[in-house]
């Protein structure tokens, strides 16, 4: 059996009522999403009659574009370790990616932990981005009655503004600086009747050095301006004054660190991170100069993708910069994190810049934590 590349997966999520199934549709009906597969909970759910061609195997139907989909079988490993093996034994046709759409109610982290550190999946199946419908006519008051509806909108790497066509124009750009305060680095779009370019849906999280260099100066310079506009003093930051109740909880801002820092250092700091405040981080994407070396740190929570070593620094600019979008956590208590980088490296594989075992206990340990 020939080995084949890790596939991306996407995962869509948004609050009830947001627009996922007609994004979903849109999505399915463009010929370039023709090697997609979709994981739905329920077929009923979906509405895609009018796309439906064949049943391929149980709990699966191949559209009319060639996207195959299915629905949960069992749980989300067992369902993307059954299309893998399918895939393997040419039981199904072929696909290049799959996208998971999730519950209105639904919290994405499960879903992204899935993937990421999933001892079966994480060499067949690596995570790209996460896309969070927001609706534009009913979302400011679902975001200040649901702090869920604030957590899909705070994980997210592309945030695409439904229903622009009826809301009100003054609306949209208040919901628009709303959700710039709560993830200033996620992209945002606007989807009129699901309509929009998929290519700009993907592609958000760096998986190897060439994607993260292209990514990293540009979520750098979202946060920092960020950053910039929450001066705070002392512990109090200064917050604009419409922001909700919900919205309050969640701080978002930009970190730097001019000395370079040991591999151990950083093993150390992202063991903390994960495994004491894991559930207070909703985001952290880091530029961290290890030893000289420009290395890209990403996290959801408890979930730690592996450290990415770029090819190149992206910039004149050297320095650890770390992008922290959080809830119910100050500033100062990631900034006293920032102390383990000081550690010196006492454990080295010879031409590695991070000791390969240690950080695989890492990732272990990582992986029982909940959010």
């Amino acid at each position: 059996m020939t080995p084949v590349a890790s596939t991306p997966v996407s995962v869509i999520t948004g609050f009830l009522g947001s627009g996922k199934t007609t994004l979903l549709n849109h999505v399915l009906a463009d010929s370039r999403m023709a090697g997609a597969a979709v994981i739905i909970n329920e077929f009923g759910e979906i509405g895609l009659d009018h796309l439906l061609v064949t049943t391929p195997a149980e709990n699966m139907v191949l559209l009319r574009s060639g996207c195959l989909c299915c629905t949960i079988r069992g749980d989300l490993v067992e369902t993307l370790a059954d299309l893998y093996r399918k895939r393997a034994n040419s039981e199904i046709p072929p696909f290049d990616r799959v996208l998971v759409e999730t519950t209105g109610l639904a919290d994405p982290v499960p879903i992204l932990r899935t993937v990421v550190t999933d001892e079966e999946l994480s060499s067949l199946f690596r995570l790209d981005s996460v896309i969070t419908l927001v609706d534009c006519v009913h979302a400011n008051t679902q975001l200040d009655a649901n702090p869920e509806s604030v957590k899909q909108a705070a994980l997210a790497d592309v945030l695409v503004l439904s229903k622009t066509d009826i809301a009100r124009q003054q609306d949209v750009r208040a919901l628009g600086s709303r959700l710039m305060r709560i993830n200033p680095g996620a992209l945002q779009l606007a989807a009129v009747r699901g309509a929009i370019d998929c290519t700009a849906l993907f592609g958000h999280t760096p998986h190897h050095s060439g994607a993260a260099a292209g990514l990293t100066e540009s979520w750098l310079a979202e946060a920092a301006f960020r950053g910039a506009a929450h001066q705070h003093d002392g512990h109090h930051e200064h917050h604009a004054p419409d922001v909700n109740r919900h919205d309050v909880h969640i701080r978002a801002f930009c970190l730097r660190y001019e000395p370079p820092v040991s591999g151990t250092g950083l093993l150390a700091w992202l063991n903390l991170l994960a495994g004491l405040r894991g559930a207070n981080l909703l985001r952290v994407k880091a530029l961290v100069n290890v030893d000289g070396r420009p290395v890209v740190v990403h996290a959801v929570q408890s979930v730690i993708h592996e450290p990415i070593v770029l090819d190149a620094w992206p910039s004149e600019d050297h320095s650890t910069r770390v992008v922290f979008i959080v809830r119910d956590m100050d500033r100062s208590e990631a900034e006293r994190t920032l102390k383990l980088f000081e550690l010196d490296s006492v454990k080295r594989t010879p031409g590695a810049m991070i000791d390969p075992q240690e950080y695989e206990r890492f990732v272990q340990a990582a992986a029982g934590l909940r959010p």
